[in-house]
């Protein structure tokens, strides 16, 4: 697994990471995510061995990344923040460096090779210098840099950085597919990846550990979990039932976007709402093109916590 203990990092006045402790075990892919200037590629880099800690330790798969460094590094693959590489390299040059850095060899070594450039199709700029490449490109290059090795831990800093939707998906598709068998963490502001791929997530801010829970768990945090969502097809009905939804006991606040004909009751201490508000919608006869229940707002919850 992966362990930090009290994990620290100071530059003179300013604390960057402060006493900082979790856990990472086989099959979670866990999220760890702030606001910029948090502390989470600090963290990031204290993991993989490239930045040496004020205090606390840090251990990967029961490796000290200051004192058994070199076994630590065998175990992970890391994509630092931006995918720096050698931009006057090609990029199978640069794979074949990378290779030969992992003391990969024979069938190992092309079958290796052969799967990090189909997995992240790679196959059209094996020839092109790594410094002409898009950003979308070089962040590909960096996680089969990362992969090649085949590594029971994976550390990836913003791994859909630069990616078109399509690149995303097939990224985040790869990370599902990981996860079965390999630790993985991603440090990401991207709350949607966090729901895409994370089965846990950590939010940082100021260099501590503020949260620590499933996605789902944060979003019950959310004052919009259990909040249900109407949207009229007759906008001259919106007011009416803003009035009257105001008026039900468990309803503490209502949102209106008169534009969109939308309606959100948000409930007192995350009630239900949603059988009242479908029963009111039937007794008065709105006419309505959309009622959905909400579980929960990350971005609201993730603002909360870090302001």
């Amino acid at each position: 697994m992966i362990k930090t203990e009290h994990l620290s990092k100071r530059y003179e006045t300013l604390t960057a990471v402060d006493d900082v402790s979790f856990e990472v075990r086989p099959g979670e892919v866990l999220g760890f995510l702030g606001p910029n200037g948090a502390g989470k590629t600090t963290t990031m880099r204290m993991l993989a061995g490239f930045i040496t800690p004020t205090g606390g330790k840090a251990s990967i798969c029961g490796h000290d990344v200051e004192t058994d460094t070199v076994a630590a590094k065998t175990s992970l693959g890391y994509l630092p923040e931006g995918a720096p590489s050698y931009g006057e390299m090609t990029v199978y040059d640069f794979l074949l460096f990378i290779a030969d850095l992992r003391k990969l060899s024979g069938e190992a070594r092309t079958r290796r090779l052969g799967y990090v450039i189909g997995r992240l199709q790679l196959e059209r700029v094996l020839a092109q210098t790594v410094g002409t490449l898009s950003k979308g490109f070089r962040r590909r290059v960096g996680l089969a840099q990362a992969l090649i090795h085949d590594p029971p831990v994976l550390i990836l800093d913003e791994p859909t950085d630069g990616l078109d939707p399509n690149q995303k998906h097939e990224v985040r598709t790869l990370i599902n597919e990981m996860s079965r068998d390999k630790i993985i963490v991603i440090s990401t502001h991207i709350l949607e990846e966090v729901e895409a791929v994370c089965t846990r997530a950590i939010i940082i801010a100021r260099g501590k550990v503020v949260a620590d829970d499933t996605p789902q768990g944060l979003a019950t945090r959310s004052r919009y979990h259990n909040a249900v969502s109407l949207r009229f097809e007759q906008p001259e009905q919106l007011a009416a039932a803003r009035s009257a939804i105001a008026a039900l006991p468990a309803v503490a606040e209502v949102e209106v976007v008169e534009r969109e004909a939308r309606l959100t009751a948000l409930p007192k201490s995350g009630q239900p709402l949603l059988g009242a508000l479908n029963e009111l919608a039937t007794q008065r006869g709105l006419k309505l093109k959309e009622l959905h229940l909400e579980s929960g707002r990350l971005d609201e919850v993730f603002r909360t916590i870090t302001a």
